[in-house]
């Protein structure tokens, strides 16, 4: 089970697609950022000009043996009633992606549950969700490397069906404990900082989670990423990073949603760092944590809108911004055009 190598960029172009843009009917820089992002896509398409029409939003969803130490407001049964939703085009991702456009599926990673077959659900289940990471390892190494590889195999498809992006989300009750604790090993920042109210907590359910999570750290001591995903899952996330690797092999760009998805980009970095070149960061969630991890990626967000929902809804409306780069470069004319015309 290996994975997919991964070409990094050629940044050699880059100041020749900077004086593209520069030298467009437009002030110089006036388009701030977006002319940043306009080179970040210029140099994942190597030459090519897609319009990023075709997009496709993955939403991998698993669950976590760790809810049983009431890390998460919710009950894992929530995992499966939302994976419901999607399918019946209900949610908040289904609704955010019929407004930009994109299609949306689910892949079951890991959901503790058997799900009817349906059109737009990917069945990639691994295990039914992960073990309980607070007394022993959440996954073995085969689980993690079968997630990884499945992953990457879904992006390669997307590509293949002609999707020119992809952007991913997640759903899993729980899965705020395992991204702080992959967060907390990975990029070596204190437990404490790394640990948010998730998806609602009050003061004493705050203070349940810090508890749990401390006891599945004390477990271990792996800072690798392969082992980090043993230790403390969850599935989901390693098949997001699988997908991220995989679309990088693909040379499309990846449109990172909030802290989850980071954190599987994270691992994904870890394992291949040439897949830093491939992900858009879209937005920074109000999750405690994400904001340092984004800092410590060294990576800028397109949008700061305190979302903490997950579900891809972040990366979604990030989606018009990156189609808007991309006609920068293929759609405006340039400035010497401008002045012949008038002259």
């Amino acid at each position: 089970m290996t994975l997919p190598s991964v070409t990094p960029v050629d940044t050699a172009a880059a100041p020749a697609l900077r004086a593209t843009i520069d030298g467009k009917a437009k002030p110089l820089g006036a388009l701030g950022r977006i002319e940043t992002l306009a080179v970040h896509l210029g140099l994942i398409a190597d030459g090519a000009q897609p319009a990023y029409d075709k997009a496709l939003l993955l939403v991998f969803a698993g669950d976590h043996g760790l809810t049983a130490e009431g890390v998460s407001a919710y009950p894992a049964s929530v995992t499966q009633a939302m994976v419901a939703t999607f399918l019946a085009g209900k949610a908040s991702a289904n609704a955010f992606a019929r407004a930009v456009g994109a299609d949306l599926k689910v892949v079951d990673a890991g959901v503790d549950a058997e799900l009817p077959a349906h059109p737009d659900l990917l069945d990639r289940k691994v295990r039914h969700g992960t073990r309980n990471a607070a007394v022993e390892p959440a996954l073995t190494a085969d689980e993690v490397s079968l997630a990884l590889v499945r992953g990457a195999q879904i992006a390669v498809d997307a590509a293949r069906e002609g999707y020119e992006v992809l952007a991913l989300g997640e759903m899993g009750i729980g899965n705020t404990a395992s991204a702080a604790l992959i967060m907390h090993r990975l990029a070596g920042v204190p437990l404490d900082q790394c640990v948010g109210l998730g998806a609602g907590h009050d003061a004493e359910g705050l203070a349940r989670k810090r508890a749990a999570i401390e006891r599945a750290a004390a477990r271990s001591d792996a800072t690798k990423p392969r082992e980090v995903l043993a230790e403390f899952g969850g599935l989901e996330i390693a098949m997001i990073a699988g997908a991220v690797i995989g679309a990088a092999s693909a040379r499309i760009p990846v449109l990172v949603d909030g802290f989850i998805v980071s954190a599987a980009a994270l691992v994904a970095i870890e394992l291949v760092p040439e897949v830093a070149d491939y992900c858009v960061f879209c937005h920074r969630s109000a999750e405690q944590g994400h904001a340092l991890m984004l800092r410590m990626l060294e990576v800028e967000p397109l949008l700061t809108l305190d979302l903490r929902l997950g579900e891809g809804t972040g990366a979604l409306l990030a989606l018009p911004l990156v189609r808007a780069a991309s006609r920068l470069l293929s759609d405006v004319a340039s400035l010497d055009d401008v002045l012949s015309r008038r002259l």
